[in-house]
């Protein structure tokens, strides 16, 4: 289950960030897919939670948006996530147009319990 959390700055419109909230889940599930957790295409409440940010006053960024993307590390992600990150970036590009972004991708150790 990824956690993405988005940073934007003020100028970004509220229409780019509906549509980066309407197409991540999809592309992230796709970025980050394994043996260990295969994605079927079929995504369903809390397989992908997404929560957007706008920038502070005191907040530093040199990029409109910033995409960072937590999920739980598998060797299987961990050993392409460089090529995983590349994609996901190109993919949310030709997808919504966005060009001054980044993307982390960010595999820790853990753990995720969801109830019925």
């Amino acid at each position: 289950m990824p956690l993405v959390e988005i940073t934007y700055a003020p100028e970004v419109s509220e229409s780019t960030l509906r549509e980066l909230g309407s197409v991540l889940p999809h592309l992230v599930s796709v970025a980050v897919e394994c043996p260990e957790e295969p994605y079927d295409g079929d995504l369903r409440p809390g397989d992908v939670e997404i929560r957007f940010r706008r920038l502070g006053p005191l907040d530093r960024s040199g990029l409109d948006v910033v995409i960072e993307v937590k999920s739980k590390w598998f060797e299987s992600r961990a050993a392409d996530r460089q090529d995983r990150v590349d994609r996901l970036h190109e993919d949310i590009r030709a997808a919504t147009g966005l060009r001054d972004f980044g993307v982390y991708l960010s595999l820790p150790s853990a753990a995720w319990s969801q109830g019925d």
